[in-house]
């Protein structure tokens, strides 16, 4: 079993490693998310996601994209710890941050053959559906209905009595 940190790969690393798997006929599965605070919600997410073939690359948002999605106060863990905490899971093969405002970038340059996304989103609903078509990526709807977010998690300590 590799360590976590040892899983966590820069993105010109990662084609190579990629393209290794592909001449093997292993096929990849992309999944994203800003994963702070990481909840049983992700671990299904992601066990779905694994499901859908051999290597589960995930990407996970950098800081700065994770302050403009959920606004301030967040992310509450820095991206290399969220990152750690993704890549410590059995079901993740390689881990890569990235600072853009979607993952249509990390598509076109990585190229899986299966781009995940939660129950949150239909396929005519995930945001990057066109790139994932005209790339010939297929879209999977995995992991169990959206009853469990961060925000909401956050909010329940906040409000949990302190001694």
């Amino acid at each position: 079993m590799r360590e976590a940190a040892s899983k966590i790969v820069a993105r010109d690393v990662l084609r190579v490693k990629l393209a290794e798997h592909k001449q093997h006929g292993r096929p990849i599965v992309f999944a994203n998310g800003c994963f702070d605070a990481l909840h049983v919600g992700h671990i299904r997410y992601l066990e779905g996601a694994r499901r859908e073939g051999d290597i589960l690359l995930v990407g996970v948002n950098a800081d700065s994209s994770v302050c403009n999605l959920k606004g301030s106060g967040r992310p509450v863990l820095n991206e290399n710890a969220r990152a750690q905490l993704v890549a410590a899971l059995r079901c993740v093969d390689y881990v890569v941050l990235f600072a853009e405002p979607n993952v249509e970038a990390l598509l076109e340059d990585l190229r899986p053959d299966v781009h995940a996304k939660g129950t949150d989103y239909t396929e005519d609903t995930v945001p990057e559906r066109a790139v994932a078509s005209r790339l010939g990526i297929r879209v999977a709807i995995v992991g169990d209905p959206k009853d469990h977010s961060t925000r909401e998690l956050l909010d329940s300590i906040r409000k949990a009595p302190h001694a």
